[in-house]
């Protein structure tokens, strides 16, 4: 089964080599491409591609505002979100993770991690990158103004084991690390996964890291 990719980049050669890259793989094709983050949103819902490469700066509508439009649209439940960022702006990468962005790359990935991260999204398997996201979002809420608000109320819906889980994958835990530390295993870890996403009406594992973190389930530099 071929995996569509909608392009969103505002520079013309970044989108040529995305595509080449993207169309030299047998599973993958580019179905369309999108300068500014409003084209971006409109060809989501037109081409029906299974994951944006969404840049964050574009014109007209930046990439955070546009990966809110298609994550929070119901019509698009099944489009995921890859941002590709140099890393610069980091209030802009948590906000769209918390937005419903899958995960996100640095723009100097090597590319066939580029087209691993495509497939792994399309899964609907997130998140990518665990460590590097667990770090952004430590960094981010370390900011005076940004340190977290404990709010048991946020994960009361979720059991003990639920809660004891989804603190494992916000430390950048995968099923199979989970499943190891508490000697269970892989499938149970995630059904129990599966269960905190429905609980807590989170898309896939990357919201799951920031409620843990916006909750205070977890803490930055704890382990």
């Amino acid at each position: 089964m071929t995996i569509k990719v909608l392009l969103a980049d505002d520079q013309i050669l970044v989108r040529a080599g995305l595509k080449v890259l993207v169309d030299s793989a047998p599973d993958l094709e580019v179905v369309a491409e999108a300068a500014t983050g409003r084209q971006a949103v409109a060809l989501a819902r037109e081409a029906r591609a299974d994951v944006v490469l969404m840049d964050i700066r574009m014109p007209d509508m930046d990439g955070l505002a546009a990966t809110k439009a298609i994550t929070a649209d119901e019509d698009l439940a099944g489009v995921r979100v890859l941002v590709l960022t140099t890393f610069e702006v980091n209030e802009y990468v948590f906000q769209a993770l918390r937005a419903g962005a899958s995960g996100f790359l640095g723009k100097g990935t090597e590319p066939e991690d580029l087209l691993d991260a495509i497939r792994v999204v399309a899964r609907g398997e997130a998140l990518l990158s665990p460590v590097a996201t667990q770090g952004l979002i430590a960094r981010f809420l370390e900011q005076p103004d940004r340190r977290p608000t404990p709010s048991p109320a946020t994960l009361s819906a979720l059991t003990d084991r639920e809660r004891e889980i989804v603190a494992l994958v916000a430390r950048g835990g995968s099923n199979d690390d989970i499943a190891e530390e508490l000697a269970v295993s892989p499938l149970t870890v995630k059904t129990h996964v599966s269960r905190a996403l429905l609980k807590l009406g989170a898309r896939d594992r990357a919201q799951l890291v920031v409620l843990a973190y916006e909750s205070g389930l977890v803490r930055p530099g704890e382990r």
